[in-house]
């Protein structure tokens, strides 16, 4: 199953703060990679773990051209962290992923089936959210079935 990567962090000792469309934030150790798979070796230097970023699409993280890990190895051993935002999600990903387009988003705005302050808000230009409500309005996404 495709758990799309938004943003991904750094930590000490060799760790990633991963978030992932779906709102859900993992801390994923690298180091038993590190120690056991040749590959990762020149993960050992700070400078070149640091340089972690997402890969074009959110398939996984990346370091150049030489090291990735995928979204699915992120996510299934990666170990949950609880945020204040793990149950939000910008309208770009909700529509993504439940197959719909903004405007019908924002028509539920208008039409009162999201409520502005609990069920949805807007920072800036930027709406977001909550997957509860999305469930509650759309049902369980196709794409993403057991895991919103």
């Amino acid at each position: 199953m495709f758990h799309k990567v938004k943003i991904v962090t750094p930590i000490g000792d060799y760790k990633l703060i991963v978030k992932f469309a779906e709102g859900i934030t993992k801390v994923y150790d690298v180091k038993p990679l590190i120690e056991k798979n040749k590959m990762f070796e020149s993960l050992k230097n700070k400078e070149i773990f640091n340089s972690v970023e997402v890969d074009v699409g959110g398939y996984g993280v990346i370091w150049g051209d030489e090291i990735d890990i995928s979204c699915d190895e992120l996510f299934e051993n990666g170990k949950r962290k609880v945020t204040p935002f793990d149950d939000l999600m910008a309208f770009s990903d909700a529509t993504d992923i439940w197959g719909l387009n903004e405007s019908t988003l924002r028509k539920a705005i208008q039409y009162g089936k999201f409520i502005d302050g609990i069920d949805v808000c807007k920072f800036g230009k930027q709406w977001v959210i909550s997957i509860s409500a999305m469930k509650r309005e759309y049902g369980i996404p196709a794409k993403r079935c057991n895991n919103i």
